[in-house]
């Protein structure tokens, strides 16, 4: 799928056709979009391999007079255990065109294309158009953080209680997150410190979005660490919760056993084939049923003084 965008006064517009000039936006590309890059707009296929590979990693290289920049960004996962994961996104530019391309369905782009037009953003040239991506990344960054932390207070409050596994493998899911946004975010910070050597001496470079761009990443970075040491604490300490609550039912069952062994055994002695010498009192049996009761009575208050009830 993709769309046509042409910056004009009222920030990024859609276009039903291609014009020189516009930003083609390419998500989730089918065979068509690949026959429009490479056939129309002559896009290196190399460039489309690399950014279909999901682990590359954030940079930029030229060739033939086009010059891919890779980032990354987050994504909700398509598997059930992990929420979120990382995906780059690869933006082609030369000197007539702006193409981004991206094999995963993404919020980010279309936000940030209706956060131009609300915000009356100016985007001057391709290179801001490339550092406001980066921005637009981090700030989708700290959205999803924002929604993990809310999934780990909603995991705490079930693991209070809890012996399950799959509680605490809620969380290490959780942490495979924080992992994959850490690696992502440092390594697009480290891109745009590269790019800043590299065109810092240009024109069209403005060295005060660059500096927000880092501010946001920075930003981001700290939060993962932060949310990274704290779900670490919790983790283990609610191991160390389950581990104990295991050992608290264990102690009510074995108060529950003894408790229940005491009218067995004394059944079990009068229930043997020799003189128990009490058959000819009068009421013998509940007078025996009178004394299991109150010896498993006893026990019972017993244990629950020491609280092993």
């Amino acid at each position: 799928m993709r769309t046509y965008l042409y910056y004009g006064e009222a920030g990024f517009e859609e276009r039903k056709v291609w014009e020189s000039g516009c930003w083609v936006n390419v998500q989730m590309p089918d065979a068509d979009d690949f026959e429009f890059l490479t056939g129309n707009l002559h896009v290196p296929d190399s460039f489309l391999e690399d950014i279909a590979d999901t682990d590359e990693r954030p940079r930029t290289e030229t060739e033939d007079g086009w010059r891919l920049t890779i980032l990354r960004i987050p994504v909700p996962s398509r598997q059930t255990d992990v929420p979120y994961v990382t995906v780059p996104i690869g933006v082609i530019t030369c000197e007539e065109m702006v193409i981004s391309v991206c094999y995963y369905q993404s919020e980010l782009l279309p936000d940030f294309v209706e956060h131009t037009r609300r915000k009356n953003i100016v985007v001057r040239n391709k290179l801001d158009l490339i550092f406001r991506l980066f921005y637009s990344s981090a700030v989708w960054f700290l959205k999803y953080l924002k929604q993990i932390n809310l999934e780990v207070t909603e995991a705490e409050k079930g693991l209070e209680r809890s012996i399950r596994n799959e509680d605490l493998l809620r969380l290490m899911n959780l942490q495979k997150t924080l992992v994959y946004f850490n690696t992502s975010i440092r390594g697009n910070e480290v891109m745009i410190a590269k790019m800043r050597v590299v065109f810092q001496n240009q024109p069209e470079y403005d060295a005060d979005l660059v500096e927000d761009v880092l501010i946001e990443l920075k930003q981001a970075d700290n939060t993962v660490n932060i949310y990274s040491d704290i779900l670490a604490r919790t983790m283990d300490t609610f191991a160390s919760v389950i581990s104990n609550n295991v050992n608290v039912i264990m102690k009510r069952m074995t108060s529950l056993s003894i408790t229940l062994m005491i009218p067995t055994l004394i059944a079990s002695f009068y229930g043997m084939n020799v003189d128990i010498h009490i058959e000819e009192v009068p009421h013998a049996f509940w007078l025996i049923v009178l004394v299991s009761v109150a010896l498993s009575a006893g026990s019972f208050i017993l244990f629950r003084k020491i609280k092993w009830f």
